[in-house]
């Protein structure tokens, strides 16, 4: 018996078994939650959305009268994560202290492993969760409840893939602490118990597709083979591709080799591989020339920055754009739009029709700047170059320091998330500046240089000075800047009274230590002096 066949067996054993839950409550999934802690287990709740995964666990946490000093601990820890607390850290910091949580990609780093590690040490009993929690965490759920098997998809509600069902089912009962567990699957209606079982407990997983039939995966790849020099011909490369899983379930080698081949062409094109003897494909594999294939110098980097290449063929061509202008772009929305037009920035916010005009308007304002051609609004691409749009202004807002609350407000991001976007739009003008830099654009890289510190940091150009201070982030910079302290040499100049007002006592004096200033007792009294060096 497959280990497949075995956990198909118990999950048809689980779903004959029956569980008596009282229902003090109409709403089935609050039924479970309540019995859950009833028992002293706890439970992973799967919902199909942040949304839906923050409101379920509010309704358990209503209806719980719980509290401890670990959870009003854990509470405040999670409320004051974020220098200024968002909607959403309050929402979650009121479910923590009843011992309830959701969980999502929009949480910050801090708060997700908060959140796990107080799961594990079962203070946390019922986390409400998105899918993504399914992958790759191992924790104590006696039970895992799937309450959203629809999604809604291009064709509308459709039934979620069995894989993964299996995948977030399999959270429950982990044999590092329990000898069992149990999945159970929410029905909507009496109706959809059948095709539940059918579905799910009885259906067969769906077949695993190689992902190098994608042509970003696949021309990431040839690249990277390339400029290693793990293969030097096109020859090597039909071969090295032969044997992969995706030939096997391809089959058609002809044109398989010929989908290389025009990949290959648009890498040559984009100038990124230099090909030498002329070869015309699949077909003279057994001829005399083997098509020698090499990276050029930007080829590399790119495979070096992990970027798709026609990202990096989309950043050159902005960047010489760039060039052209008299003094270069020194606005940073422009290269926003560039870094947000990019694969590697997809999930992209979402446009819808009342954010167009507002798009439109951020548009005109920097027409004759843009360092791309905006697609018509009768094109196929045009809805997906607005989401680019939307993504480009919330990382600008960020860059002109609006803060989190105002940037869930706004864009309805949530703080993780905003993080991410962060980390990927860093990572891409990076990637930029880099390939600006191969290609002797000196000021396009210095603006990029530029615009990568201000996103990291969320902050203005004239803030930097003040950020080379260790404890010093956007939000005290400011507050110094707007007390007319605006460089080292200010800070060294101000006297501690005035820091502290602005900073507190222990961060001015840690400050004043940076900048070879510390405190000496003088009969009791506190002053400043230099440090001997």
């Amino acid at each position: 018996m497959t280990a497949a066949d075995s956990s198909k067996m118990t999950a048809i054993k689980m779903a004959s078994a029956k569980i008596h839950i009282s229902q003090p409550t109409p709403d089935g999934t609050l039924n479970i939650a309540l019995d859950t802690m009833r028992i002293g287990k706890q439970a992973l709740i799967f919902v199909g959305t942040k949304p839906g995964a923050e409101k379920t666990a509010e309704e358990i946490a209503k209806k719980l009268n719980t509290s401890s000093p670990e959870l009003d601990e854990l509470s405040l820890y999670i409320l004051h994560a974020l220098t200024q607390p968002t909607k959403q850290c309050e929402r979650l910091a009121r479910c923590v202290k009843k011992g309830i949580s959701f969980h999502h990609s929009g949480l910050t780093h801090k708060q997700r492993t908060a959140i796990e590690d107080a799961f594990r040490k079962g203070t946390i009993k019922i986390i409400c969760c998105t899918p993504t929690l399914a992958a790759g965490l191992d924790l104590p759920a006696y039970r895992a409840v799937i309450r959203d098997l629809k999604r809604y998809g291009n064709e509308g509600m459709q039934w979620i893939p069995v894989l993964e069902y299996l995948q977030m089912s399999g959270r429950a009962g982990r044999p590092k602490y329990d000898t069992e567990g149990q999945a159970i699957a929410v029905a909507a209606a009496e109706t959809d118990k059948k095709r539940i079982y059918e579905r799910y407990v009885l259906g067969e997983p769906e077949d695993i597709y190689s992902k190098l039939a994608a042509e970003p995966a696949l021309r990431t790849y040839i690249l990277s083979l390339v400029a290693t020099r793990f293969v030097t011909t096109r020859k090597e490369i039909f071969s090295f591709f032969s044997k992969t899983f995706w030939a096997h379930q391809y089959r058609d080698m002809k044109q398989l080799n010929a989908t290389i081949t025009r990949i290959i062409g648009q890498l040559e094109s984009w100038g990124l591989i230099a090909a030498k003897d002329d070869f015309s494909g699949a077909d003279e594999l057994g001829g005399d020339s083997e098509g020698k294939v090499s990276a050029t110098i930007t080829g590399k980097r790119a495979a070096e920055l992990y970027i798709d290449p026609l990202t990096a063929h989309h950043m050159i061509t902005c960047a010489r754009n760039a060039s052209r202008h008299a003094e270069g772009v020194k606005d940073a929305f422009p290269f926003l739009l560039m870094a947000s037009t990019s694969l590697e920035m997809r999930p992209l916010l979402r446009a819808n029709s009342k954010d167009y005009e507002t798009i439109s308007e951020v548009l005109v304002e920097n027409e004759g700047r843009l360092l791309q051609q905006e697609p018509s609004i009768y094109e196929e691409d045009y809805d997906e170059f607005m989401n680019s749009a939307k993504t480009a202004m919330f990382l600008h807002e960020w860059a002109e320091e609006k803060s989190e609350a105002q940037l869930l407000e706004k864009y309805n991001i949530r703080p993780g998330e905003v993080h991410a976007k962060l980390q990927t739009a860093e990572w891409l003008l990076y990637s930029a500046r880099e390939l600006s830099k191969l290609l002797s654009l000196k000021s396009v890289a210095l603006e990029l240089t530029k615009l990568s510190f201000r996103v990291k940091y969320g902050v203005k150009e004239e803030l930097f000075a003040l950020l080379k201070l260790k404890g010093i982030g956007r939000a005290r910079a400011r507050r110094l800047y707007s007390n007319k302290i605006t460089d080292i040499g200010d800070v060294k100049k101000a006297d501690m009274a005035t820091l502290s007002q602005i900073l507190g006592p222990k961060v001015a004096e840690d400050i004043k230590k940076q900048v070879g200033q510390g405190l000496k007792e003088d009969k009791g009294q506190l002053s400043l002096t230099e440090n001997d060096e």
